[in-house]
């Protein structure tokens, strides 16, 4: 029997990690490609430290002069990533930074096995849901997000001028009968922009909407504070420590909570079962927990390049289930295609709506008019129960 009474413990970053920088810079690149082309393809990397971005990897039109036309525009798309950020610093600044541009026009050899509607490549991806809270998340990684969301709103509003892009922040919830009842401490180190300010100061400014964003109730007398705990943070970002595109990819996904598969999302564009098959996990496993089918699920893809259909459908239900985990992996294949052209069509992914996951996280959002999220719907669960 697993656990019951615990600790757990999830961190996230900010969109002005450099990491991050890097995942925005990548994903803006795909949607500008996708925006062009629905059947473009990207795998783009992002490389950035002190006053240089660099720009890699792989892309593909139809067209070879529009492919050349936009290859031009990547140095524009690129600084219009840091500016929305919100980096205006001596040695990483928008308008400044040296942006050097090395991408190049796709494998012949990988875009054969894709053009048949195979996978873009081999690999295991994994999806999960609980039922904790309202998005079907795990807590830890669910709440650390919303608390630098709410941060980088302030910020940008210019509610907290003082407040810089480059945040982390860190929650353990403990967790009773198997539930989120608190948080026994919450660690989150922001840049700010005076060496004047002090680690006081910082908490004074980020705790009302720390407490704003967490249940009633969390935060107690017990409850540990670790703001700013080394004290100074000015210099952040790119300038302060390097950054990589596909360096989060727990922070990207469920903080620790559930499996991952190891392929990075950001770049990608949705031939990638890295990407693609990832969400369509995230997908089934939602829809099975909304369902009432479990109160926890796991989903496992697998895939190998240039064959369409999945090796593999795993489903772990934790001892949750309501009825065999068999019968759910079973059903799973009747009510959506899990070949990369299915997954790409149930799911339309083939649209420019990826630069908005590259923070905060590709998981527990708000399902969007234009196709974004699409993968956080519960629409397959009536199919489910149905043809359980």
């Amino acid at each position: 029997m697993s656990r019951q009474n615990y600790i757990f413990t999830s961190e996230s970053v900010s969109e002005g990690h450099p990491d991050k920088v890097c995942d925005r810079i990548s994903d803006a690149v795909l949607d500008a490609f996708l925006a062009e082309e629905a059947t473009a393809r990207v795998a783009c990397e992002t490389f950035a430290t002190t006053g240089m971005v660099v720009i890699g990897g792989e892309v593909g039109l139809s067209d070879k002069d529009t492919l050349k036309r936009y290859m031009g525009s990547i140095s524009e798309i690129a600084r219009d990533c840091i500016k929305d950020i919100g980096y205006e610093q001596d040695k990483f600044h928008w308008n400044t930074c040296h942006v050097l541009n090395l991408l190049h026009e796709q494998s012949a050899h990988i875009a054969q096995g894709v053009d048949k509607d195979g996978a873009g490549d081999q690999g295991i991806m994994f999806g999960y849901a609980v039922n904790e809270t309202p998005e079907l998340m795990p807590a830890p990684i669910q709440y650390s997000h919303a608390i630098l969301r709410r941060l980088a709103e302030v910020r940008k509003s210019g509610a907290e001028p003082t407040l810089r892009p480059d945040a982390k922040s860190q929650l353990s919830v403990r967790y009773l009968d198997g539930k989120p009842v608190g948080v026994t401490s919450i660690v989150l180190s922001t840049q700010h922009e005076s060496e004047d300010q002090s680690s006081d100061d910082i908490r004074r400014i980020v705790e009302p909407y720390i407490r704003e964003v967490l249940p009633a109730g969390w935060i107690t007398e017990e409850t540990e504070w670790w703001v700013n705990p080394t004290g100074t943070f000015v210099i952040g970002g790119p300038d302060g420590d390097a950054g990589l595109t596909g360096r989060k990819i727990i922070v990207d996904t469920y903080g620790g909570a559930a499996p991952h598969g190891g392929g990075a999302f950001s770049g990608k564009d949705p031939t990638k079962v890295d990407r693609s098959a990832a969400y369509a996990a995230r997908y089934v496993a939602k829809n099975v927990v909304a369902a009432g089918l479990a109160d926890r699920c796991t989903v496992q893809l697998s895939y190998a390049i240039g064959v369409a259909k999945p090796l593999s459908i795993y489903v772990d239900t934790h001892g949750t289930g309501q009825i065999d985990d068999a019968a759910i992996e079973a059903a799973i294949p009747r009510v959506i295609d899990l070949s990369p052209r299915g997954i790409r069509e149930a799911l339309q992914l083939n649209k420019p709506i990826y630069q908005r996951t590259a923070a905060y996280g590709h998981f527990g959002r708000e399902p969007e008019a234009d196709g974004g999220f699409s993968w956080e719907k519960t629409d397959l669960v009536e199919a489910l129960k149905k043809s359980i």
